[in-house]
């Protein structure tokens, strides 16, 4: 295995896992392409490589039932990690904990391993990602442009291949921006859903942890093993399990209109969102014409009364005591609160309340929203020459949504027609965020771009299986054949072989089907499905054909979509089959549902 030539997705990972990999060897890939990189910009504390790789071993034996085993990852700096400074980009603002974030501890327990602490705009304050006293991170796709923030070095470690993923953080668009300017997802959660226990705040009534990945399945599976209720955090909130759902055909999807369109002359964006517009169309979607002024009119609230408000109370004894520690532009932003009175900012929660209800018919006329994630791009320089301006631009079709209490994903769309990323963000209620993963599943692969800036392609031969022999064929066990079950003999008495465990795309429902005994599981594709637990075996061609003998009706073997794209051969139940049959799918997989029996 050439692990230089390794994607670091999920999918990728896990079955290099099974084949052998030791999480030793990630982690020394991780600091070469760290080298490679050469950019002093993306992180603020690093590790030594022997650190990292002591934490990597103390994982022991391979576990494929931690669904983030062996997963490099990185921390923006405002989020704390045992035994790491968190400085939020202040050298003078520093301090250590031996306490992991409520969300990185999950992360931690699902297996995932911290390779270090990334840059930001100062206090989370910024989209640009170039109000940092530490070198600027380099935007992985063209240096000339800014990384965007808050949360650039996140953005940048992902698009770069380092790591599979990185937490940000998102008030404003931080966890979305520098996703659409690094060509990669920013997935901005529920509300709540995410734990800010062990984060430093920005506007604490609106901030959430995010999640930038390479893939929309990578993010929202590092959302959900980060997830989960916090009674020590006072605004973390009770969710069901959220699953990345493929979207029925027929929603209805908002659109600025043409006149609340917002593109600040970049023609190239323009045309770009109205093609995504027609893949939505081609998607089975309705697309609905809308005038966004009611969400640009919330949006411009949040650097005004209470917000700014808010973000001085985050950093009050600083700006009191030692003003001159800030970053100029952060302390400039901030100190606009000093001229504000309580009421003031009374006065900008009484205007909000009545913006949203202005907005609420409008919304509620659709399923989700579609908007370009950014309206424009900008350099480095355009930031030296007007350090505000582009900053505020950048949050044209961000600023509205965490003030209307709103979940969004960032994800790539077809690379414009000047060569730049393209980028928009599907927007919904708290609780939406696995129906907006699967509509930005969906445009992504049909997209077809690479994945950020590595020139790995988004879906790499469906068809290729790590480990295959040339004469053998990958069959996906889903019941009573799989490892150490009754029936495992079957495949493994003909040469049968494991290569790994893995799982279904979320797209299938698993039921016990009636009759018995033995018991039975019956696999059947369906748009309301899960992502149900497999193993992988290769079975020597001759021998398959005598193997499909024995499979009785109404089982049969199919085409199975694995999670990260890939295709295999596999158990396969006709929909006439599960006729009195029990719906398990809440288990997630075979074994979950016979350990509870």
């Amino acid at each position: 295995m050439n692990i230089e030539r390794l994607p670091f997705t999920l999918s990728s990972l896990r079955a290099a896992y099974a084949a052998g990999l030791k999480p030793a060897a990630v982690v020394a890939e991780v600091y070469r392409r760290i080298g490679l990189a050469d950019d002093p910009g993306i992180f603020i504390h690093l590790p030594g490589e022997a650190e990292t790789a002591e934490a990597a071993a103390a994982l022991g034996a391979y576990d494929p039932a931690k669904p983030l085993w062996g997963i490099p990852f990185a921390v923006k700096d405002n989020i704390d990690v045992a035994g790491m400074p968190t400085t939020c980009a202040c050298p003078e603002f520093a301090y250590e904990t031996a306490d992991d974030a409520f969300v990185v501890a999950r992360l931690k327990e699902a297996g995932a391993i911290v390779i270090g602490k990334t840059n930001l705009d100062q206090f989370a304050t910024g989209l640009v990602g170039v109000r940092t006293p530490y070198p600027v991170p380099r935007n992985a796709i063209d240096p000339e442009i800014v990384p965007g923030g808050s949360s650039g070095g996140s953005g940048v470690v992902v698009a770069r291949g380092i790591v599979s993923f990185s937490l940000g953080t998102d008030t404003a668009g931080s966890g979305r921006v520098p996703a659409a300017l690094n060509n990669i997802v920013g997935l901005k959660p529920s509300l709540g859903s995410l734990s800010a226990s062990g984060m430093v705040p920005a506007c604490r009534t609106l901030d959430t942890i995010s999640v930038f990945a390479l893939t929309v399945d990578d993010a929202f599976a590092a959302y959900s093993a980060a997830g989960g209720y916090d009674a020590a955090d006072a605004y973390s909130k009770r969710f069901a399990p959220m699953k990345l759902t493929t979207p029925a055909k027929g929603l209805t999807i908002g659109v600025p209109d043409e006149k609340t369109r917002i593109f600040f002359g970049d023609n190239a964006q323009a045309d770009s969102f109205a093609a995504t517009c027609v893949a939505l169309k081609k998607l089975g979607h309705e697309i609905v014409e809308l005038d966004f002024t009611p969400l640009y009119q919330v949006a411009a609230m949040l650097y005004e009364g209470a917000w700014v408000a808010e973000r001085y109370a985050a950093t009050e004894t600083i700006m009191k005591e030692r003003p001159e520690i800030m970053h100029p532009v952060t302390r400039q932003i901030i100190g606009g609160a000093e001229k504000l009175s309580a009421a003031d900012a009374f006065k900008g929660i009484y205007r909000l309340a009545d913006l949203k209800r202005k907005a609420e018919p409008m919304l509620e006329t659709v399923d989700c929203l579609c908007v370009p994630t950014i309206p424009c791009f900008f350099t480095v320089k355009d930031l030296e020459a007007d350090p505000i301006g582009p900053n505020s631009k950048f949050g044209t079709y961000t600023n509205f949504v965490n003030l209307l209490d709103m979940a969004g994903i960032a994800v790539p769309v077809a690379t414009r027609n000047d060569g730049r990323p393209g980028s928009v963000t599907l927007l919904g209620a708290s609780g939406a965020d696995g129906l907006l993963a699967g509509i930005a599943k969906s445009l992504h692969e049909r997209a077809g771009v690479k994945l950020g800036a590595t020139g790995w392609p988004l879906v790499a031969e469906r068809s290729a299986v790590p480990g295959l022999g040339a004469n053998e064929m990958a069959v996906a066990l889903v019941g009573a054949h799989m490892t150490g079950l009754p029936l495992n003999h079957e495949v493994a008495g003909r040469g049968g072989r494991f290569l790994f465990a893995g799982r279904t795309a979320p797209q299938y429902r698993l039921y016990t089907l009636a009759g018995g005994p033995p018991k039975r599981p019956g696999l059947v594709r369906s748009d309301d499905g899960a992502s149900i637990a497999l193993e992988v075996w290769a079975m020597p061609l001759t021998r398959f054909g005598e193997f499909m003998e024995g499979i009785p009706s109404p089982l049969g073997i199919g085409t199975i979509q694995l999670e990260g794209g890939a295709t295999v051969k596999g158990f396969i139940c006709e929909t006439a089959g599960i006729a009195g049959a029990e719906d398990i799918t809440r288990f997630g997989g075979w074994r979950a549902y016979l350990e509870q029996l």
